[in-house]
């Protein structure tokens, strides 16, 4: 019966295996944590995953993490036993878990020194809340959940209510409705068919142009 113990059980997946030949040889960190918002954890992490990329899974204290509507994956990395150095991007789902992560010091001192690397940073709807408080938010534009608009306001930045926003290193998205375009515009980006520190993917503009009003 759903919602049981061995049904939740059954939530908690396996960490994606990538076929040799598949393998790409850059490596992405996603930073999350138990309330994750499980779409914003998922999507980008089989998407990203069957594209090739190694794919570690960061939590505060590695090992299984929940999120808020049950799903979670059975093994991630500490904050404690990984480098900025090592990867090519860092995706940061949003939910529930930003606002706890927030307050550990070793996160924001790995997204401080990943920032300072110059390579992307991904985020999504309560995501930028880490930007905001590592303070990386100033002068830069940011797509986020509109709960969050004010946070990035009051920390110097701007507020941008666009399902895709790319201003420098940042790519950032406002809800799980956004996260086909989210990715779409983080795979650009990572594979060079525009630099991070466009103002917007090309497709993009001309997708929003052909929307109705």
């Amino acid at each position: 019966m759903f919602g049981n113990d061995s049904s939740k059980q059954r939530d908690i997946h396996a960490v994606a295996p990538i076929p040799e030949r598949l393998r790409k040889s850059e490596r992405i960190a996603i930073l999350t944590g138990d309330k994750v918002e499980d779409v914003e954890f998922f999507y980008p992490y089989y998407r990203l995953t069957e594209e090739g990329y190694q794919v570690d899974v960061i939590t505060p204290e590695g090992g299984t993490f929940v999120g808020k509507h049950g799903m979670g994956l059975n093994a991630s990395k500490s904050i404690r036993e990984v480098h900025p150095q090592d990867y090519a991007l860092l995706y940061l789902p949003g939910g529930k878990a930003p606002e706890i992560l927030r307050e550990d010091g070793a996160v924001i001192a790995f997204v401080r020194a990943f920032a300072q690397s110059g390579k992307p940073i991904a985020a999504v709807c309560h995501g930028p809340q880490i930007l905001v408080t590592a303070d990386l938010v100033r002068g830069r534009t940011l797509a986020a959940y509109w709960e969050v608009a004010e946070e990035i306001e009051q920390a110097g930045g701007t507020f941008a209510d666009e399902a895709l926003k790319i201003d420098g290193q940042f790519i950032t998205a406002r809800i799980p409705g956004d996260l086909h375009r989210h990715l779409n515009g983080v795979l650009n980006v990572l594979q060079g068919r525009y630099a991070s520190g466009e103002a917007e993917a090309p497709n993009m503009a001309r997708a929003r142009q052909s929307e109705p009003a």
